[in-house]
C-alpha cells in the first residue's frame, strides 16, 4: 500500500517503522498532520526539517528532505546553506527566525523570550505551536532513524 501511495518503492523510513504496525499507523497520522498537511508553508517546513537533520546528524532525514525541499521551491543555495545555521548570510528575516527557533529548541529544549517574540512576529499562535511540534517530531524521528540505522533510499 505504501508503494502505491509513493508511486514506487516505499521509503525505508516507512518499511522500517511499519514493522511495528500499530505505532506506525498512529505515527503516520500525526506526522502527516505536520507535513504535508500542516498549516505552515511547505518551504518553511522543509527548511526547518533540513536544519533538524543537520543538528541531529541524520543523513537519512537530510537526504530525503533535500529532495522534498527542491520540490517545494527551496533553492539549491538555501539547501546547501542550512548547515551554516541562522547566522549565515542570505536568509530572509523569516527564515532566520525559523532556523534560530529550530536551533534553540534543539539545544535548549525551549525558546528564549526574544526568539519567541520573533516567532510570534512571523507566525500566528497555531503556527508557533506547530513549529515547536514540527521540530520536536523530526528530532524524535531523527533519533529513531539514526538508532535503527535506516539506510538511505536508493
Amino acid at each position: 500500500m505504501i508503494g502505491r501511495a509513493t508511486r514506487g518503492r516505499p521509503p525505508n523510513v516507512f518499511t522500517t517503522l511499519a514493522r511495528h504496525r500499530r505505532l506506525f499507523r498512529a505515527w503516520l497520522r500525526f506526522a502527516g498532520r505536520l507535513m504535508p498537511f500542516g498549516t505552515l508553508p511547505r518551504k518553511d517546513t522543509e527548511l526547518v526539517i533540513l536544519r533538524v537533520a543537520d543538528n541531529t546528524r541524520c543523513a537519512y532525514e537530510r537526504d530525503h528532505h533535500e529532495r522534498m525541499g527542491r520540490r517545494v521551491g527551496l533553492t539549491a543555495e538555501e539547501i546547501a546553506r542550512t548547515p551554516d545555521g541562522p547566522d549565515a548570510p542570505g536568509w530572509t528575516p523569516r527564515q532566520r527566525t525559523l532556523l534560530r527557533a529550530t536551533d534553540e529548541l534543539h539545544a535548549e529544549r525551549t525558546l528564549s523570550d526574544e526568539t519567541w517574540a520573533a516567532v510570534r512576529g512571523e507566525l500566528d499562535e497555531r503556527g508557533a505551536i506547530e513549529l515547536c511540534l514540527l521540530v520536536g517530531h523530526y528530532e524524535m524521528l531523527a533519533m529513531t532513524l539514526n538508532a535503527l540505522n535506516v539506510q538511505l533510499d536508493g
